[in-house]
């Protein structure tokens, strides 16, 4: 059994769902090849989240970024936490809901997803900074 573990530093991006998939792989060239295993990816934030999603379709990610901003609405009333402004409760709910980290499995040295598969970022924050990944690898290897 081998570990592999690394960190990935993100660029900022605006809010929305973002296309991270390429950023991992990218991350794990140096990684021992791993013919069967997993990858865990940690979000090191609480006001932006992880999901798998549709890699092919910008309207899916243009449409969850609707979704959340409808459900969890900035400065609702409802919420009292606003020490960052209006969207600081709201991003931590999302963040709440999405969860921040993803296991993914690996076969023969690559992410096995489905074709239309790939690893969003949610950032649910007008003004964030980079985001932080911690992405440890576990498996067999040649």
């Amino acid at each position: 059994m081998t570990w592999y573990q690394t960190t990935v530093t993100l660029r900022p991006r605006p809010r929305g769902f973002h296309l991270v998939t390429r950023d991992v792989e990218d991350a794990l060239d140096g990684a021992p090849h791993v013919t069967v295993g997993l990858l865990h990816v940690f979000l090191r934030h609480t006001s932006a989240s992880l999901s798998l999603g549709e890699n092919a379709s910008p309207d899916v990610r243009r449409d969850l970024e609707r979704y959340f901003t409808r459900a969890v609405p900035d400065g609702d009333p409802l919420f009292e936490h606003d020490l960052e402004g209006p969207d600081d409760m709201p991003a931590h709910v999302k963040s709440a809901l999405l969860g921040v980290s993803l296991t993914l499995p690996v076969t023969d040295g690559r992410l096995a997803l489905g074709t239309w598969q790939g690893v969003y970022l949610c950032e649910h924050r007008d003004h964030a900074g980079p985001r932080t990944l911690i992405l440890t690898l576990s498996g067999e290897t040649r």
